[in-house]
């Protein structure tokens, strides 16, 4: 199955590979930890990389907003980005073009500079691959971790349940979505969603405001999201089905293929424990963002995720795939 590799892989090859210790290294690889954390004093320098390999149209505007996400869940604004185009054999000019452009408008509306990279027509690729690295600095008193989550906090989690994975699934399978008689409104309202994948503005407030973690549900959804906070705060973490937001174009479109919303990978969805004594707070500050948000559990104690429905309650403890990575499997794309 493509996609992300299973956290028993992770452990036993790369995360017990990281060369020499240093230590001024505050946070370095670990399951859902979003981006590396160095000490340089007052400020931290947060640094984070990541790949679009399930995604083909819109995949510069894509790169530079999902990893910025992942240097702002630490409460850090990113402020510089390094970009690796790879493009396949034998490709258009309009192909580049088109990614640059998309990096450079992404760029721009975060207030990221584009400061180095690498670009080359690369073998065997039979699509473009974007990995941008961002950094961005935090004040160690808003430093924020997945691991901090503490017993009691509320779960808050803001827009719909599969965002991204709605937008790529609209814009990469439309015919597929048509022939399965998806109406073409649903589909033309589902590509818009792929404007609002950042998370950067509501990350950096709630930071401020004193959340305890924060994550960005990339890979493997909400769900999947969820499993690595617990994971790394070492708490149980208790969400409501019924809570968890799904828009009317993801039902739509994963009933359609018959997939799960909640395992769809969900850039442009936040995750973020907070104590209750700021619940009402942060609510009415998103909302004046123009950010919906919503209460969807709660922190306890132990381990896992549980997943209170209508039919029962399910515990999750281990990796997830995602939806979308399913989905080119079976559709015999290589990622």
């Amino acid at each position: 199955m493509v996609g992300k590799l299973e956290y028993t892989l992770l452990k036993k090859y790369v995360f017990n590979r990281i060369g020499a210790r240093r230590k001024e290294v505050i946070v370095g690889p670990g399951i859902g930890e979003d981006a590396a954390i160095i000490d340089f004093g007052d400020k931290v320098l947060v640094v984070h990389s990541d790949p679009i390999t399930e995604a083909v149209e819109r995949i510069g505007w894509l790169a530079v907003n999902i990893a910025c996400n992942d240097v702002a869940v630490r409460g850090a604004r990113p402020y510089w980005a390094s970009t690796t185009i790879l493009l396949p054999e034998g490709f258009r000019e309009e192909l580049l073009d088109e990614i640059t452009r998309d990096i450079d408008e992404a760029a721009r509306k975060l207030g990221v500079m584009i400061v180095g990279g690498h670009t080359e027509e690369a073998p065997r690729l039979d699509r473009p691959v974007v990995v941008v690295t961002a950094m961005g600095l935090a004040s160690k008193n808003t430093l924020v971790t997945t691991s901090g989550a503490r017993v009691g906090d509320l779960v808050l989690m803001t827009k719909t349940a599969g965002l991204e994975g709605t937008a790529i699934i609209a814009r990469d399978f439309e015919k597929l979505l048509l022939d399965k008689g998806v109406p073409k409104e649903v589909v033309v309202k589902a590509k818009e969603f792929l404007w609002d994948i950042s998370v950067v503005r509501e990350a950096v407030e709630l930071a401020w405001l004193g959340a305890t973690s924060m994550h960005d549900p990339t890979e493997g959804g909400v769900l999947g999201g969820l499993i690595e906070m617990s994971i790394a705060s070492g708490k149980r973490i208790r969400v409501y089905e019924d809570k968890i937001p799904i828009a009317y174009e993801t039902r739509i479109i994963a009933q359609a293929l018959g997939i799960n919303p909640l395992n769809l990978i969900s850039s442009g969805v936040l995750l973020a424990t907070i104590p209750k004594s700021i619940a009402m707070e942060a609510l009415r500050v998103l909302e004046n963002m123009g950010v919906k948000a919503s209460i969807i559990g709660e922190v306890v104690s132990g381990e896992g995720v549980e997943l209170v429905r209508r039919e029962g309650v399910e515990e999750y403890h281990d990796f997830v795939v995602d939806e979308i990575a399913r989905l080119w499997s079976l559709a015999g794309h290589q990622i």
